[in-house]
């Protein structure tokens, strides 16, 4: 599986970091239909009659999607209920605390645990070797931050359902079981981008020759990734405002042109 990121500069120093929402919808919608719906299928993937009895990375992943259908599921609901209605205002304050998610950990939630290759499109006026070494710089702290969260999350879930013996519903536990499982997601595709953008081409680069062998592993480690530098994209970002960094009216052209989520993208340009 292949997907295409996006990388340009908002203001300054201050990067946005994107997947393109184009290529893989069809993917998407094939994986889902993967997922078990019920308790009973999920017991049968995951249970003693499984191929393996030990609780394996791919059990765990069963059990997070499982979770997350579910969570999808009663978003869903809530989003639809009446204007004015309990289920409508639980929905506003769900809406609140989402909009506190940070872009970065949107962004590598983003990055599927199949991807094969990333092709990174940036301005032309920027250095290729520079742009990849920030996108190994996200993924990696994304690696170390979200694990910490993740344990963090991971260990309140049990102290938050014990609020299920009040007569309302548990928003603490949904709370904290969201974050754990975005946490671990963000976890996991940090991890696979990482995996992908990382290689050891740089120190065949600092040669003056390279062997035959060194030839075929750095065409072997790039195969994961390719750089391509966009004058399109380079054009419009000098629209941009000197003082302000890009005007909402540019980011959305840029969206609209690469097939960014504008709401996701924005959420960098906010937290400047």
């Amino acid at each position: 599986m292949k997907a295409r990121i996006v990388i340009f500069p908002l203001k300054g120093r201050n990067w946005c970091f994107s997947r393109s929402i184009n290529a893989s919808n069809s993917q998407y919608s094939s994986s889902s239909s993967q997922i078990p719906t019920t308790l009973k299928e999920l017991w049968r993937k995951i249970g003693p009659s499984s191929s393996s009895h030990k609780v394996t990375e791919s059990n765990v992943e069963v059990v997070v999607d499982f979770v997350a259908n579910k969570m999808n599921k009663a978003w869903t609901g809530l989003e639809k209920a009446p204007a004015g209605s309990f289920k409508s205002k639980l929905h506003g304050l769900g809406v609140l605390l989402l909009s506190r998610v940070k872009p970065s950990e949107i962004f590598l939630k983003s990055i599927p645990k199949d991807l094969s290759s990333v092709d990174i499109t940036y301005p032309s006026s920027l250095n290729g070797r520079l742009v990849r070494r920030r996108l190994q710089l996200i993924a990696f702290r994304g690696s170390v931050i979200h694990q910490k969260y993740f344990y963090g999350a991971a260990a309140l879930v049990p102290l938050t359902a014990a609020f299920a013996v009040l007569p309302l519903p548990n928003i603490p536990f949904f709370w904290v079981l969201f974050r754990t499982y975005s946490h671990w997601r963000a976890l996991k595709g940090s991890e696979k981008l990482y995996q992908l953008v990382s290689d050891h081409s740089i120190q065949f680069e600092e040669q003056k020759t390279d062997t035959e062998s060194s030839k075929e592993s750095r065409k072997a480690d790039q195969g994961h990734w390719v750089l391509q530098p966009s004058e399109e994209l380079k054009e419009l970002l000098q629209r941009k405002d000197e003082d302000d960094g890009l005007s909402e009216k540019t980011i959305e052209d840029i969206c609209s042109r690469f097939h960014l989520n504008t709401s996701d993208v924005l959420k960098f340009k906010n937290t400047m």
